[in-house]
Order: structure tokens, then sequence, then C-alpha cells
């Protein structure tokens, strides 16, 4: 997998960032609304596996400890970025908090474009206006949120600003291997980088006992049976209304990137604490991602019983059956390296393509075994399904009347599929596809 770059979108109040994400990414994201700073907090967005936009809130008040708060934020988006998009609007002169943001940005020595949005309005004033802030007239772009003007424009030089930041190999060329990437992903002080330092066996990231201590990823190759291994060590995921404004908002964005970088996330739970929400929720992106998944239960030398919390984390982690759990511990080494065995195999199992043939015959099993319902005169008929893709393994049901189907029976038939193939550590997504139609298939 590579390093998605970051890209962040700074700019005054009410400039169209929100609108901006949303277009880039075509879909709503970030919440658009006319008022002022409706944006508190920082959304992101994958766009085209290209790169991670990121959409900030907008200065206000400095005299106002909140938006005082969001100013740093924005300074923080600006050092995490690899490329920044000041964003102004175009239709209002603009004034000394504008070129306040500006010198920010171009102090940070990253490449830096202006966007001029709103460009489609009648008021629109012209580049001239802007030139002040010391930014290139051809790293200028008008663009539009609403009607689309210049995004394709802008794209482009989105690609080409961030082509030294991309780590994608030439097409045919194997010279090296891709490193398999495992993230360690979890809440603050649960052992994330004594983990790190045990698996690299060196002492590169700094342990403390102090909530919070990695603020950024740290990176590690090892080789495991001739592969090389990459090994992510992220900052630990608090709950979003407990999050520091500034750089613990910007550390969380970093993990939530290298989530989306990495192969497979071992998400590790601490054995003397209570198992949160939080971890729920961080296993849930993880899957969503569709990354292979360890729960890797730490600090197993400080409890003397671990089956009463094997059996908590498989109630609190019923969604994820096919999660293997490993009990460890960084302090005596126990089951480090099995970490790897286990990255390995889940490895294996994301690349596992089924026979059409044998596909179809779990489906027809299933169909034997609990027939689909449906409504009093209309019941779904699955005719036959596909895999269409590895890591996730993806599969896509074609029939009729598929949208009638109730998701317990889609939920059945991925069990009937693991009983066969197991898919360890690896969620599976299917697409039910009515073929007397060109609808969009319905995705669990």
């Amino acid at each position: 997998m590579k390093k998605l770059p970051i890209v962040a979108l700074i700019g005054q109040t009410n400039a169209g960032k929100s609108s901006l994400l949303n277009r880039l990414a075509h879909k709503n994201i970030a919440i658009v609304a006319r008022e002022e700073g409706t944006t508190r907090d920082n959304v992101m967005a994958r766009i085209d596996d290209k790169f991670l936009l990121i959409d900030t809130a907008g200065l206000k008040d400095p005299t106002d400890d909140f938006e005082a708060g969001i100013q740093d934020q924005i300074s923080d988006a600006i050092d995490a970025a690899d490329l920044i998009l000041l964003t102004v609007d175009s239709s209002r002169h603009p004034d000394y908090r504008d070129k306040d943001i500006a010198k920010k940005a171009l102090r940070s020595r990253k490449p830096v474009l202006l966007l001029l949005n709103k460009s489609d309005l009648g008021d629109s004033l012209s580049e001239n206006e802007f030139l002040h802030f010391g930014i290139k007239p051809d790293q200028t772009f008008r663009v539009s949120a609403t009607t689309g003007q210049g995004i394709k424009e802008l794209k482009s030089a989105i690609y080409h600003n961030l082509r030294p930041t991309t780590t994608t190999k030439p097409d045919g060329d194997t010279s090296k291997e891709q490193p398999l990437t495992i993230a360690l992903i979890g809440r603050p002080n649960v052992g994330k980088s004594s983990m790190f330092n045990a698996l690299g066996q060196k002492q590169q990231a700094l342990v403390s006992s102090r909530q919070g201590t990695t603020r950024d990823v740290n990176r590690v190759e090892v080789r495991f049976h001739g592969r090389t291994l990459e090994i992510l060590d992220t900052a630990g995921l608090r709950k979003p209304g407990k999050r520091e404004a500034g750089i613990e908002k910007f550390s969380a964005l970093r993990t939530l990137a290298a989530i989306e970088e990495s192969d497979i996330c071992a998400l590790l739970v601490d054995a003397t604490e209570p198992h949160s929400k939080l971890d729920q929720s961080l296993a849930g992106q993880i899957i969503e991602a569709g990354k292979g998944i360890i729960v890797v239960l730490t600090k197993a030398d400080l409890v003397d019983n671990t089956d009463d919390i094997l059996d908590k984390l498989e109630n609190d982690f019923n969604f994820l059956p096919y999660a293997p759990v490993l009990i460890t511990s960084s302090e005596t080494g126990q089951n480090i390296t099995k970490l790897f065995e286990l990255v390995t195999e889940i490895d294996q199992t994301r690349h596992l393509e089924i026979k059409t043939s044998e596909l179809n015959k779990i489906l027809g099993e299933a169909i034997i075994e609990h027939p689909p319902a449906g409504l009093k005169n209309t019941r779904p008929k699955p005719k036959y399904i596909v895999q269409t893709d590895t890591c996730p393994p993806w599969f896509v049901v074609h029939g009729r009347d598929l949208g009638l189907l109730h998701w317990s029976w889609k939920r059945f038939l991925e069990r009937k599929i693991r009983e066969k193939y197991p898919f360890v550590g690896t969620p599976i997504f299917f697409s039910f596809r009515n073929d007397q139609d060109k609808r969009k298939p319905d995705n669990i």
C-alpha cells in the first residue's frame, strides 16, 4: 500500500471549503450551511485513492478561546499537510485575515494553491485583487463548488504538486517488493509504542506512561520469512469530544490516514481496563476501510486470568467473529512474533479468489437451506454469484428483486461462504444487482 498524501483546505469561514470537499469527493461528507463557522472540526475524505483531503474550520475572532483553538487547528493542518489549498470567497475583497492565513501557508514551505471559490457569481473579483498574497498566478485557480467550474483543472494541479511525495512504483517496475503494512491502532496508553519497539526490536518509539506520547506515525521495517513488513505506530485515539484542539486532532487524522494506508490493522485492547465503545468504533472504521484486522489483548502479564476478559471481548466484538484474538505482553515477549504469523495468514486470505462454480454451489445450498423471504406476491430470486475483487474480497450476487432481501439473509450468505472459506481476519463485502435494470447495486 502507498502512503496517501494529505491535502488541507484552509481559509476563512464561509469561503466554501466544505462545499469544495463535497464536490471533490462526489458526496456530501462535510456539513454545508450559509451560517459562518459551520465546520467546527476536521472532515477527511479519500479522493480517487490518490490523496486524503482535510476540511478545516475557518478562522474567526482570535480573542474567543474556542475560535483561537480553531486557529491552532489550522496551523497544525498546515504542518501536517503535503499540499495546502488556500480557499477564499472571490466575491469578497480580501482582508487582513486572508493575508495572515496566506503568510502562514507560505511560511511552511509547502506547495500552496490559491482557490478563488464562488467564481460562478457575477460579482466575482479579478485575480489581480489577490496578487498581494504572494501566490503565483499559475498556482491560482478559479473554481466553483456549486457548478464544478475549474474542478478538473484543480485536480490535475493537485496531482502534479503531489507527484514527488507519491511512493507508487512505475508500471512494470518489480525491482522492489511492496512491504506488507501493519498499523497498530488503539486508545492512548494501551501499549502501542511498547509493542512497536518489541516488534521492531529497537527503541525507536518514545515509550511513556503519560497518555498521548506518540503524536505522529512512526515506522519500522522488519523481515519475516523472507517478506518485508512495515509496522506503523500511531497516536492513541480518544473520543472525539475529548480530543484537544490542534495537535491531537491532527494526530487522530494521521491515525485514520494510517488505517487507509495499511493492509492489516492490529487493534490493541488493554487487558487491565474495561473495553469501551471507542474500541468498537475503531474496529468499525478498520472494517469500513476494508482492512484486515487482529484484536490484540495487551499487558497480559498484569492480569491473573484472561478467561473473563476473553469472554467480554467475544461479547463486545460479536460483529467480528472472524477476527483472531491474540493475547500478548510486550514486557515478557508473550506471543509477539505470533502477530507476524497471523498477519501473513490474513494477507493470504485477503488475496484469496474463489472459483465461480464453488461460489454458486454455496449460493444454491444457502437458497435451499434458507429460502429468501419477500413480500406477498414478490420474492427475491438470487441467480448466481461472482467474485469481482480482492483486498478486500468483494462478491456480486445477480438476480431479481434483490432489493427485497432482508439483511439477515445477506449475513446468512456470508456465514455460508465463511464455513468453507473462513477469510480469517478479513472483512468481505457484497453487492446485490438486479439484472433487469441498471440501478445502483445495494452494498453491505
